[in-house]
């Protein structure tokens, strides 16, 4: 692509990433997405559909009861949404049946088994605590929730990146450090990532002014109402907080809040780090924490140096005077993120020629 000369959707391409990760991950098998750059069997766009159905009727349910045979109907054989994804995950679930697959292990000899292995292994031991249904529940939600969000997160790190240039060669220099005490080569691990105190900060930068989530994650107010934030709010009144806002507070964030600034996360301020990190909610808090949020993490930690490392990245022309326009149904994804790539040369061939 880079030699092509033409910009790529990234977007697009950090989906397939995210994908073959959870794929293997939940199956112990890529399905291809980097293979063919494509949406195979057209998953991405059955989410897609999905999403913007399940956003819409969650802000007004009464809708659902209506609407949702209707359009599994219109749909045809194939399913939509959800329904078409449900229908992917059975067919893997018939494959892994079918052709059992052998235990891989790592290095160190620790057994890596996939999702679906050790949900077919609980399954065999107690069907009744274990159904079928929790097989293919527990796999479609991995498939449902492992991409979209991974892969607006990849977006946005690198888009501010490339809107903010001396944070871009920042980064590069702590990526160019580690690489020349290693081979370059090589791709980061996520061990050397942790190591890397200024990538940790840009991640957590770029999720904090672009998190994944653009609507609060909503709960009622139980018997007798609460007092929340010195306001009172009567029983069964819905509330919530959008994590937009809250990362955009200036009482908690600086007057700066607005700017992308992944400095402001190594300070040595404690008091003030715990104070940011009480309102930093891009994967949720509490009982609606993401229970992926290390996958996502893993993924980003491994994938950021190595693209640093390895590629200069050329924004559209169109975006270096304005912002990037995204669409919000529940994931913020940004519709316009295209790019111009070419291979950067390493700092072992700088080394070389020398």
């Amino acid at each position: 692509m880079s030699e092509s000369g033409l910009l790529v959707d990234i977007r697009h391409w950090f989906q397939c990433y995210a994908f073959d990760v959870i794929g293997l991950i939940t199956y112990a098998k890529r399905l291809g997405f980097l293979d063919q750059g494509d949406d195979i069997g057209g998953v991405i766009g059955a989410l897609e559909e999905h999403l913007g159905y399940a956003t819409l009727v969650g802000i007004f349910p009464s809708l659902h009861q209506y609407l949702f045979s209707i359009k599994n109907y219109l749909a045809g054989s194939q399913g939509s949404g959800r329904a078409y994804v449900l229908k992917f995950t059975n067919e893997r679930i018939r494959e892994a049946q079918v052709i059992p697959k052998p235990v891989a292990t790592d290095e160190s000899s620790v057994a890596m088994e996939d999702f679906l292995t050790k949900f077919l292994a609980k399954h065999a031991a107690n069907a009744d605590l274990f159904t079928n249904y929790h097989v293919l529940a527990g796999c479609t939600s991995n498939m449902v929730a492992g991409s979209d969000t991974t892969a607006i997160s990849l977006s946005a790190v690198l888009y501010y990146l490339l809107k903010n240039p001396q944070c871009l060669l920042r980064l590069r220099e702590e990526v160019d450090g580690l690489a020349v005490q290693s081979d370059p080569s090589k791709f980061p691990t996520f061990k050397e990532s942790q190591q890397m105190p200024y990538l940790q900060a840009v991640i957590k930068e770029a999720l904090r002014l672009h998190p994944a989530t653009g609507l609060p994650l909503e709960r009622v107010v139980p018997e007798g109402g609460a007092t929340i934030s010195g306001r009172f709010f009567p029983e069964g009144t819905i509330v919530g907080i959008n994590t937009w806002v809250a990362h955009r507070n200036t009482h908690v964030f600086g007057e700066d809040a607005e700017r992308f600034c992944p400095e402001r996360w190594l300070i040595d301020d404690n008091d003030k780090l715990s104070i940011m990190n009480r309102y930093y909610l891009p994967f949720g808090l509490g009982s609606r924490t993401c229970i992926g949020r290390h996958v996502s993490m893993l993924e980003m930690s491994k994938l950021i140096p190595r693209l640093v490392r390895d590629w200069d990245f050329q924004l559209d022309s169109s975006l270096h005077a304005k912002e990037w326009r995204t669409l919000n149904y529940w994931f913020v994804k940004p519709m316009d993120f295209k790019l111009g790539i070419k291979r950067r040369q390493l700092v072992k061939d700088v080394n070389s020629k020398e």
